[in-house]
């Protein structure tokens, strides 16, 4: 039996070698969007393609041949839509659901096989790393369970993709706020929280806040 890993990531290049390691099945992983098309995945035959993290709009021919789960950081079917994580920290939410979910047409529409509780604590980047843990045991649970996916239930609340001018951090009022797009910004690929002058730019990542109610980062300046 077989199965695809989809992901971009590097925090989850592992998922195959684990899972090669802990099941009899043969694991696959696709970290290229041109990768990612009917013409391979027929080669494979996959059972399921897993998708911890993917940039990209799946085509349809996949998913209507192969049954594809994708995790999404909110507790679907509230958080459909892109930057889940940036949009719950901005509204000062710190605890949510990891959901496994089949996709379908609609973005983020399609049934749950389980969800799991996850924390928005520390950087981006840890916690796209603790998810990736809860990620290795909904993966084992979904197979040793055979778990199908059920409808969504509750109020649909849908999630508009952050642009990268969003993270411009000079109109924030609150040190916790600046603390808070500091680190949710904090992960390969994203656009750091910044402020501009006239020539220059200042990008800051590993953001901590101290008991005095300050904060120390790390600055990247550049000339614009």
């Amino acid at each position: 039996m077989n199965y695809v890993i989809a992901s971009e990531k590097k925090w989850n290049e592992g998922l195959t070698d684990f899972f090669n390691s802990k099941t009899k099945a043969k694991w696959f992983l696709i970290n290229k969007k041109e990768d990612l098309n009917l013409q391979k995945l027929n080669e494979i035959k996959p059972e399921k393609i897993f998708i911890p993290h993917w940039s990209h709009i799946l085509k349809a021919d996949i998913y209507d041949n192969f049954e594809c789960i994708a995790f999404h950081i909110t507790d679907l079917p509230f958080g459909r839509g892109g930057s889940p994580l940036q949009n719950l920290i901005t509204r000062g939410i710190y605890k949510t659901k990891l959901s496994a979910f089949q996709i379908v047409k609609g973005i983020d529409e399609g049934g749950i096989y389980l969800k799991k509780d996850l924390e928005l604590l520390g950087t981006a980047e840890e916690i796209f790393i603790r998810a990736n843990e809860l990620i290795k045991e909904m993966i084992l649970e979904i197979i040793d369970k055979k778990l199908t996916p059920v409808p969504q239930e509750g109020e649909a609340v849908t999630f508009k993709r952050r642009k990268p001018e969003e993270s411009d951090i000079k109109n924030l009022d609150a040190i916790n706020k600046v603390y808070d797009y500091i680190r949710m910004l904090d992960a390969e690929h994203y656009p750091s929280a910044y402020i501009e002058t006239e020539h220059l730019k200042f990008e800051f990542s590993r953001a901590s806040l101290k008991a005095d109610g300050t904060i120390t980062a790390d600055v990247r300046i550049s000339k614009k």
